[in-house]
């Protein structure tokens, strides 16, 4: 049974008397109609569709007999053939005025409701319903609580009324003719939308007043959700204008800016927009870019003002905000990459490898920023590429050498003219990567001037507890640079800022030796050479001699950027005489290797057995490596005037008073006159004058060149030393070991006397260059003293 419609009856209400009722109603069985999904109130006048086949059964008897049914809602509508048990007891009495055929087999029936009425028995199941009922009435006893239930039913349903516009007013012009509050309470409800259960409740409800008030908690619940309905109908009818205002406007816009040429800028700001909603952003960043594409809404297209915000739009959504490449963290692949690209540096591969071993161990390890100290050509700047290379991270390279304005590193604020952001934003953005490897070159050769000074911009970006909300004036956002592994390299860390090199962990990546100076020539530098220089082996190779000449006589530094440069050349010489000459290919040997190069550009001393009064061999650190140091001392009858040449630096002037203040201390045991520093002329002499010399470590080698020189006994020049001496004779430790003990071997020094502190650094000094010197500890000046002259003078 589909109910298609309810239409309320309200004029014309028949209002039946007890006579009347008993006229219509007698002792007889009617078919019954299980209704579905409708309730009914006496009064209404409704139409529906029947269906079911004892529906029809039932209509088509009525029709034959006196048209009266029973309508009485079944319990669960879902049910096609319904048992008596699952009808509710209490229905009503209807007349049928019109029945029609509709097609496929269904009857729409026109009804008028009598009155309320309970079933008393069924006599019959098949093929319909039929059923002996008896009519309910209500017994109204008019009481104060009867009156003022009454009272408010009225007042409840005026209100209804005023919310529901579909409902009719007449209702309440026939509410006050009706005088029955039973009759009112069907008037009322057949106006009603009640839901199935509260209507069953009401229509098979006896007492009066538990009628009214079950009717007026209908009202009022009704009410209720008429207001939830207009709340919701309001928000939606709001949003649904605002929507059509904003299409009407942007259909305008768009209308007077295609008039003005100006089609484009709609079409960009929608692309600003689906770009922004597809980020992964928190809520400040993309409440900031929905402000500044409002903004640009109301700006004129083609001005300034446009084009500033256009600007800031595009680098906010270009930046690589949560974007992050995936990390390859495996150990063994990395330790191949590295010694695939560097040789030696076995410290500086050991500490990368550290890392990338508890960074897989440890998902939420903050990035170390590790600082690369090392002289020019060592290879800093490519252990950063093989590391990036290793991680399978993207690699970004910024020089910071001669930088002096803190806006390359921060920013420019909006308010300038041409403003863009930092250096670090800027190559994040290039990168398309939250994680990238980023290497800061050269930072121990920042500036600073009146702009500001970018080392001290720099301390949040090196920091890993600050640099997760770093923030650049132009963006005036935070970014999250957490995940960014950064190096720096440095050639030293004396001109880095204490504060700025506080932040990062210094790995010392120390010059190499000769001996790996070949090793890295023979395999990557000349294979690199023959194939820019279109090459091969066949037609260009260079003898191990050759190569020995070139770096020992050739070239002076730490790394091996000059001795590539070196090789380079020859060959190219080489590939001019293979094209000129139509050569088949040119061998460079130890004695034709000039022939390309020129004459000997360096030359150092070779050691020798012989003993000489007051010259004694030092060893010095350069940034390009080390070196010896000869040290003369000469004195002659005079005053006790002391004269000291080669262009030294303050503290090795200090030095030289430090060694003649000890040696007057010990005068006695040293077999020298006791007024030696009255009546001797004593003058210091560091060979090549032209080259500032500077440092402590000279001190044990001068004090040994003036007993030499004060006692008239000669210092074997296959000796050398290094060590810093004080006023009681103690031996301090020095730095640059390693590359002092290699300047000795390579000038063919068989003996070296070092300070006992030092003892921890001959770790990094190569095995082929120990096993080839006589190292002697020393921690006293006696002992330097004994170790050189071969007998105890002090004790």
């Amino acid at each position: 049974m589909n109910i298609k419609k309810i239409e309320p009856y309200v004029e014309g209400y028949h209002i039946h008397s007890e006579e009347q009722n008993q006229t219509v109603l007698e002792s007889k069985a009617i078919p019954l109609i299980p209704m579905r999904g409708t309730s009914v109130f006496p009064g209404m006048v409704i139409h529906f569709d029947i269906g079911r086949t004892k529906s029809i059964n039932a209509i088509e008897a009525a029709m034959t007999r006196d048209q009266i049914i029973l309508l009485s809602e079944q319990k669960d509508i879902k049910e096609e053939n319904p048992n008596p048990e699952e009808v509710y007891e209490v229905g009503c009495v209807a007349k049928i005025k019109q029945m029609l055929k509709m097609p496929e087999n269904v009857i729409r029936v026109l009804v008028e409701i009598k009155e309320r009425a309970e079933i008393v028995e069924y006599t019959q199941y098949e093929p319909f319903f039929e059923i002996i009922y008896s009519p309910i009435t209500a017994t109204y006893i008019e009481t104060a609580e009867t009156k003022a239930l009454i009272r408010m039913v009225k007042s409840a349903l005026q209100k209804y009324l005023t919310y529901n516009r579909k409902s009719s007013s007449d209702i309440m012009n026939l509410l006050e003719i009706v005088d029955n509050p039973d009759q009112m309470i069907d008037v009322v409800c057949s106006n009603l939308m009640i839901d199935g259960k509260d209507a069953q409740k009401i229509l098979q409800e006896r007492n009066i007043e538990k009628r009214l008030l079950a009717t007026y908690e209908v009202i009022v619940s009704e009410i209720e959700m008429i207001k939830i309905e207009q709340q919701i109908e309001e928000k939606v009818r709001a949003e649904l204008d605002k929507n059509q205002r904003d299409y009407v406007l942007r259909e305008q816009i768009k209308i007077i800016q295609d008039e003005l040429g100006e089609e484009d800028t709609v079409d960009q700001i929608e692309d600003y927009e689906k770009r922004l909603a597809a980020l992964d952003v928190s809520q400040e960043v993309r409440s900031k870019v929905h402000n500044e594409i409002n903004r640009l809404r109301k700006v004129p297209a083609g001005s300034a003002e446009s084009g500033v915000i256009e600007s800031y739009i595009e680098w906010i959504l270009d930046l690589p905000w949560k974007v992050y490449t995936e990390e390859t963290v495996d150990v063994a692949k990395a330790r191949k990459i590295l010694d695939k690209d560097h040789y030696a540096l076995e410290s500086v591969k050991e500490r990368i490898l550290e890392y990338i071993s508890v960074l897989k161990l440890a998902d939420n390890l903050k990035s170390p920023i590790i600082c690369l100290v090392g002289p020019p050509g060592v290879g800093k700047t490519s252990i950063a590429k093989s590391i990036a290379e290793a991680l399978g991270r993207k690699y970004i390279r910024m020089s910071l050498g001669g930088m002096r304005d803190e806006a390359e590193i921060r920013g420019h604020r909006r308010t300038y003219v041409g403003a863009i952001p930092g250096r670090i934003i800027y190559h994040i953005k290039q990168a398309k990567s939250s994680n990238p490897l980023f290497l800061l070159d050269e930072v121990d050769k920042l500036s600073q001037d009146f702009r500001g000074d970018p080392a001290s911009a720099l301390l949040e970006v090196l920091d890993p507890e600050q640099n997760g909300t770093f923030t650049d004036n132009y963006l005036e956002l935070p970014f999250d640079l957490s995940k960014v592994l950064f190096l720096t390299t440095a050639n030293t860390v004396a001109t880095i800022p204490r504060p700025l090199l506080d932040r990062m962990e210094v790995i010392e990546v120390n010059g190499y030796v000769e001996s790996e100076k070949l090793e890295i020539a023979k395999r990557y530098l000349i294979p690199k050479q023959r194939e820019i220089h279109g090459l091969n082996e066949d037609n260009f190779r260079i003898s191990e001699n050759a190569l020995e000449s070139i770096i020992s006589y050739h070239t002076r530094e730490s790394g091996v950027r000059e001795l590539d440069r070196k090789i380079a050349r020859v060959a190219r010489v080489a590939a001019k005489e293979i094209v000129e000459f139509d050569k088949d290919g040119v061998f460079i040997t130890q004695r034709n290797v000039n022939k390309y190069l020129g004459k000997n550009k360096y030359h150092f001393d070779l050691a020798t057995d012989e003993k000489v009064v007051g010259l004694v061999n030092g060893l010095a650190w350069t940034a390009v490596g080390g070196e010896t140091l000869q040290i003369e001392v000469v004195v002659v009858r005079g005053k006790g005037k002391v004269e000291i040449t080669g262009q030294l630096g303050e503290i090795m002037q200090e030095s030289v008073k430090a060694a003649i203040s000890y040696i007057r201390s010990q005068y006695d045991c040293l077999g020298i006159p006791e007024d030696f520093y009255e009546k001797k002329d004593i003058h210091v002499h560091v060979p090549e004058g032209a080259v500032p010399k500077d440092g402590p470590s000279a001190g044990i080698t001068m004090t040994t060149a003036l007993i030499s020189a004060l006692t008239k006994k000669g210092v074997s020049q296959n000796l050398a030393m290094t060590g810093e001496i004080t006023l009681s004779g103690r031996v301090l430790p020095i730095g640059g070991l390693r590359e002092k003990l290699t300047a000795a071997h390579r000038a063919g020094i068989k003996k070296v006397c070092i300070p006992k502190d030092n003892d921890k650094d001959l770790e990094d000094v190569p095995d082929i260059i120990l096993k080839d010197l006589e190292i002697v500890q020393v921690s006293r000046m006696d002992e330097v003293v004994n170790t050189v002259f071969g007998d105890i003078l002090c004790s």
